[in-house]
């Protein structure tokens, strides 16, 4: 019995021994699968679809400066531009040649031109003083060497004595010397007024008073001003004592025009 169980037992163990030793096998018992050789190439593929456009890519380097191109047909004039500066004086040049000697000259009567020459130079005197008569007293105007001055008797607000002067071809008078300023206070004086417009008014506070031209009045002590005051008005009359004071601008009152004289007005 004992021996029957331990053959058994023994048959079963050697079963057991061969049946392990069969499925550990690596040929048999193992899942792996080894790769085969490589095959003979397969032919090409048909085209795909075209593809979405990517983005812009950067801009490439700047290239080289090509050829300079055949000289092309020749374009219509232009307009003529604006004309140019005045060139310097050029040298003086060389001395041309000496002309032919004249025929002797006749003799002149001097003494009957001389006369004539007197009679002129006589009505030429009294024209002048005509003329200083009419400007002086009929007119009423006052010169200097350079300007002429007009008294205007009509009452108006400052800025239209400003219009009215410069329709007239000139500006309100604008002294910038004392004889021009003593010259105007006469003017006034002998007019029997007491204090007209001119071309004066307060600017601002650095600058104190301007003339209408935009030119400053620099040197306030020469005519004994003061600083302007707030609230005695922008603009000055000369009174004709020949002190300036400020007046409101909408007063209307009368006021001188001034004019400038032409190079080829003579002075009387």
């Amino acid at each position: 019995m004992d021996a029957q169980t331990f053959s058994r037992k023994l048959f079963l163990f050697l079963f057991l021994c061969n049946v392990y030793i069969y499925c550990t096998t690596t040929e048999i018992c193992s899942n792996s699968i080894l790769p085969g050789s490589k095959g003979d190439p397969g032919d090409v593929g048909a085209d795909g679809e075209e593809g979405r456009m990517g983005k812009t890519g950067p801009p490439g380097q700047r290239g080289l400066t090509g050829e300079c191109g055949e000289k092309g047909e020749m374009a219509q004039i232009g307009k003529m531009g604006p004309r140019g500066m005045r060139g310097n004086r050029g040298q003086q040049g060389i001395d041309g040649l000496r002309g032919l000697k004249g025929k002797p000259g006749m003799t002149c009567d001097c003494g009957r031109y001389r006369k004539v020459v007197r009679q002129m130079e006589i009505n030429i005197s009294k024209l002048r003083n005509a003329v200083k008569f009419l400007k002086n007293v009929v007119l009423g105007i006052r010169e200097t060497e350079n300007k002429f001055y007009l008294l205007v008797t009509e009452a108006r607000r400052y800025e239209d004595s400003l219009l009215n002067c410069k329709l007239r071809g000139g500006s309100l008078a604008m002294p910038r010397t004392t004889e021009t300023n003593t010259l105007l206070a006469n003017y006034i004086r002998e007019a029997d007024l007491t204090h007209v417009f001119i071309g004066l008014q307060v600017g601002v506070t650095e600058v104190g008073y301007m003339y209408v031209d935009g030119n400053p009045l620099l040197n306030t002590t020469v005519w004994a001003l003061q600083g302007p005051r707030s609230g005695k008005g922008g603009c000055m009359q000369l009174c004709s004592t020949g002190v300036w004071s400020q007046v409101e601008c909408g007063d209307t009152q009368y006021y001188i025009c001034e004019f400038v004289k032409n190079k080829n007005t003579s002075a009387t």
